[in-house]
C-alpha cells in the first residue's frame, strides 16, 4: 500500500493506494497540481534559475534581434513553469563592430554583458560567461546553458533543457544531439550533412567519446559542475567542447543527451578541410593535459 497527501479546499487528505496503482495515481496528482497552478509546475517540476550564455563576436547584424527573441522566450518559459528566475549573459569576445554597444542600448531587464577587449575565441567567451554565472550562484538548482548568437537550434530547446534537469535530478550535464533527431540536420545540404557527421565521428574516435554529438553548440550544466569544469579549462578556440567533455569524464559527471534540430543554419566558421586535423591534434594534447590534472 502507498500513501499520498493532497489538498481539498482547506483540508489535508491522506489517501491509501494499492501498490499496483501508485504510478497511475502519482501521474494523476501531478496533473492535478499542474492544473491547479494554471499550467505552471513551479513547485514539483522546475529548477530555481536558468542562466543563458551567448558568445558574441562581431554580431552587430543580428544581436539586437537575438536578445529581443531570447528575453521574450525566457520570460515565456518562466511563466510556463520551467524555472523561477532567468538571466541572459552576452559574452563579448572582443568585438570590433559595436555589438556590445548595441546590446547595452537595448536596456533589456535581466540582460548583462561580460567580456574582454581583444578577440580570443569562442571557448574563452563561453568560459568567461559560465564562470561568472556559476560564481554568482553555485546552487545545483541553478542551470547554466550556452548556445550560439544565431539561435541555430531555436528557443524551444531552452524549455526542454530546463525541464530535463528538473525531471532528472541526478544528471549534471545535458548536451544537444543532432544525431538523435530524425530532422537534426534537415537544413544542411546533403554534402554538408555527410561531412559534418564524418567530422564529428572522426573527432569522437580520437577523443574516445561515446556521445552521439560532442560538437553540438547547445549544452547546459548545473552550476557546481560548470564551476568544476570551466575553472580547469584552457582552450580558447572551437575545440573547447572537447575539453569540457574530457574534464566531465575525469570528474565522473553524469551526462544526458537531448535531441535537437538545426533550425537557423548559417555557414560554419569551421573549415572542415583545414580545421579538422588541427582540432584532432589539439584533442590529443588536451587528453594528455586533462589526464594529468589532479582532482
Amino acid at each position: 500500500m502507498r500513501y499520498y497527501f493532497t489538498v481539498s479546499g482547506n483540508n489535508l487528505i491522506c489517501i491509501s493506494v494499492p501498490a499496483a496503482m501508485h504510478a497511475y495515481f502519482r501521474t494523476a496528482l501531478r496533473l492535478r497540481s499542474f492544473v491547479a497552478l494554471g499550467g505552471k509546475r513551479q513547485d514539483m517540476n522546475s529548477i530555481n534559475k536558468l542562466t543563458l550564455c551567448i558568445p558574441m563576436y562581431n554580431e552587430s547584424s543580428i544581436i539586437a534581434d537575438t536578445v529581443k527573441t531570447l528575453t521574450a522566450a525566457l520570460e515565456q518559459y518562466r511563466e510556463g513553469g520551467a524555472y523561477r528566475r532567468w538571466e541572459l549573459i552576452v559574452s563579448d569576445d572582443g568585438s570590433t563592430d559595436g555589438s556590445a554597444d548595441i546590446v547595452r542600448s537595448l536596456g533589456q531587464s535581466g540582460v548583462r554583458i561580460c567580456g574582454y577587449e581583444h578577440n580570443r575565441g569562442k571557448g574563452c567567451a563561453v568560459r568567461t560567461a559560465m564562470l561568472e554565472a556559476s560564481r554568482e550562484d553555485g546552487s545545483p538548482e541553478h542551470v547554466i546553458m550556452f548556445t550560439d548568437a544565431d539561435l541555430a537550434y531555436g528557443t524551444e530547446v531552452i524549455d526542454r533543457f530546463a525541464r530535463a534537469f528538473a525531471q532528472h535530478r541526478d544528471t549534471d550535464i545535458f548536451i544537444g544531439s543532432r544525431n538523435l533527431s530524425g530532422d537534426g540536420y534537415e537544413s544542411y545540404t546533403f554534402i554538408r550533412r555527410i561531412a559534418s557527421k564524418a567530422y564529428i565521428r572522426l573527432l569522437c574516435i580520437v577523443g574516445g567519446f561515446k556521445l552521439s554529438d560532442s560538437q553540438c553548440g547547445c549544452k547546459a550544466f548545473r552550476a557546481p559542475t560548470a564551476e568544476q569544469i570551466f575553472s580547469r579549462m584552457e582552450t580558447d578556440g572551437f575545440a573547447f567542447d572537447f575539453e569540457a567533455l574530457l574534464l566531465a569524464g575525469r570528474l565522473g559527471s553524469r551526462i544526458g543527451e537531448i535531441p535537437v534540430s538545426v533550425i537557423n543554419h548559417r555557414e560554419s566558421k569551421i573549415r572542415l578541410g583545414r580545421d579538422v586535423f588541427k582540432m584532432a591534434h589539439d584533442l590529443f594534447k588536451m587528453k594528455r593535459r586533462v589526464s594529468k590534472i589532479k582532482l
